[in-house]
């Protein structure tokens, strides 16, 4: 457990940050706390701090927008995420990537391991890296231990394009972004995705563009 004097510039950071009101700014890549990992929470933000800090965190997620936001992209190096997706999706994208709707939540010191041996390929962006797009293969179904933001234990299977969220955001914590699990030559701008790649999935690209899906 960290002790009150290791906590007091983690705590000031995060006062600071939420001082400026509004949503908080997303850290881009190539700034070293995003590939630093996080520290387990226990207790360094005490309860009212931490529930400004969710809303924060959540304020900042919708106004990105995002289905989910990790602490270090704003600059805190804890590991604590929010997700949520409303999934406003056509039905035959819904059906092919899994993708249904997800309320608000806040994961505390979550970890991930695969159930069984499925995998997934589908473009995905993230809002350190603005702009760009690249297809991930990531386990279809992932088993998600921790807490919320009340201390309560989480244990819960999440699939389809849920899982993808789960393990994309539990990857910042451990200082890993998407491009680092992504097939590079499937490295796209937005305006590319919208004109040539907007296919439920990224078969097209595969073909186009020169590399292999699961």
């Amino acid at each position: 457990m960290a002790l009150p004097s290791d906590r007091a510039p983690l705590v000031e950071r995060v006062e600071e940050l939420l001082a400026a009101g509004g949503p908080l700014p997303i850290v881009p890549a190539g700034d070293p706390v995003l590939r630093r990992g996080t520290e387990p929470f226990d207790g360094q933000l005490e309860p009212a701090l931490l529930a400004r800090f969710v809303e924060a965190l959540r304020m900042t997620m919708h106004a990105a927008p995002g289905v989910g936001v990790a602490a270090p992209q704003v600059g805190v190096e804890l590991r604590i995420a929010v997700i949520e997706d409303p999934a406003p999706v056509p039905e035959e994208v819904r059906l092919v990537r899994g993708r249904v709707p997800q309320p608000f939540r806040v994961l505390v010191n979550p970890s991930y391991e695969p159930v069984g041996d499925g995998r997934a390929a589908f473009f995905e962006g993230c809002l350190s890296v603005p702009g760009w797009q690249a297809v991930v293969a990531r386990h279809a179904s992932v088993r998600l231990t921790g807490q919320d933001e009340y201390g309560r234990a989480v244990d819960e299977v999440f699939t389809g394009w849920p899982a993808r969220i789960v393990q994309h955001e539990t990857d910042h914590l451990d200082g890993l972004l998407y491009l680092d699990r992504a097939e590079l030559r499937s490295l796209s701008s937005n305006e590319a995705m919208a004109e040539r790649w907007a296919q439920p999935t990224p078969d097209e690209a595969s073909a186009a563009l020169g590399f292999q899906l699961p």
